[in-house]
């Protein structure tokens, strides 16, 4: 078809001005990905624009600076569905057996085996050169989710379903094979030889924990 000469023609407009509310999250969804495959300290600002189809100065317009971003990337993506879970153990009318077994399970699908996974390599990786996302960290993801976990392991002892033991120490000791399995995913699983079967390593994991929470 062709255009007549007085016939008003227009460029198309930029990503950004077609989706005006898409932008925070764009921005963040494009820092997730930067974050991951470069690191804290190797992502820039301006790259995370470019790669959410912005300018710089309109990443500025919602994020103050480079830790401000990394914030917002943790909380959409972490705290989120750490809040949602305690909503859920507040509602929970199954056995703290099936409880428990859930949060470790959802742990896993919706945050080790996820994207958002890789944040917590990246923040031990990164602690020492900057403390100040370690704390944020500590504070707003580890801490809420050890509570949570700990809330669900008192549910069980009240209803002596489970035997008694120390939350708080219980919690770190089951934790950690969860992390060691999201970081093996991303650093010595896929030089290894002998590949690790997630869905079967939760379920194992799941099945110690419980057997190790029934009354005597």
């Amino acid at each position: 078809m062709r255009i007549s000469p007085d016939e008003p023609t227009s460029a198309p407009k930029p990503r950004w001005e077609r989706r005006k509310d898409a932008r925070p999250s764009e921005l963040i969804a494009a820092a997730l990905e930067l974050f991951i495959e470069k690191g804290y300290a190797g992502t820039r600002l301006e790259d995370v624009a470019a790669h959410a189809g912005v300018s710089k100065g309109t990443l500025y317009l919602y994020f103050e600076n480079k830790e401000d971003l990394f914030k917002a990337v943790v909380r959409d993506n972490v705290v989120a569905r750490i809040s949602e879970s305690a909503d859920e153990v507040f509602r929970f009318e199954g056995t703290s057996a099936e409880l428990m077994a859930y949060l470790i399970a959802s742990w896993w699908r919706e945050y080790g085996d996820s994207n958002a996974g890789g944040l917590g390599k990246l923040v031990m990786a990164e602690s020492g050169n900057f403390p100040e996302i370690a704390r944020f960290f500590l504070e707003e993801v580890i801490e809420p989710w050890h509570e949570l976990l700990a809330t669900a392991i008192r549910r069980g002892i009240e209803r002596r379903e489970f035997r008694g033991v120390d939350p708080a120490m219980f919690v770190r000791v089951i934790t950690a094979p969860l992390v060691m399995l999201s970081l093996w995913k991303r650093s010595f699983g896929p030089c290894s030889q002998q590949p690790v079967d997630a869905d079967a390593y939760i379920e194992t994991h799941i099945d110690m924990v419980l057997s190790s929470l029934r009354p005597v």
